[in-house]
């Protein structure tokens, strides 16, 4: 692993100084989204920081994925239905959801 300094010392003390006495000093698990490796090891948090955002964006972009796909199967599903029906439809359940029955 290298070594590093510190940006809160302003980089006067190596990070390898200061572990165990840094908050910021975390375990971490999980794979890297740039290998795919399987990652288990200590390291400052603002080091993860980027990591972890590549891996949220990733997240979120399945999820939007997966809504779309979703929504591209219920419209295939409503094929042929009046939409009037389907608004009716959403319109009860909308209001079954606020009444709470």
């Amino acid at each position: 692993m290298v070594d590093y300094t510190c940006p809160y010392t302003g980089h006067k003390k190596m990070c390898s100084k200061l572990r165990d006495k840094c908050p910021k000093w975390i375990f971490f698990a999980g794979v890297d989204p740039n290998t795919g490796q399987q990652v288990m090891n200590y390291d400052c948090a603002d080091r993860w920081q980027v990591r972890m955002m590549m891996e949220i964006a990733k997240e979120a972009r399945e999820g939007a994925a997966a809504t779309e796909s979703f929504r591209n199967v219920m419209l295939e599903l409503n094929k042929g239905t009046p939409p009037e029906v389907i608004e009716a439809n959403a319109l009860n359940r909308a209001r079954i959801t606020q009444d709470g029955s």
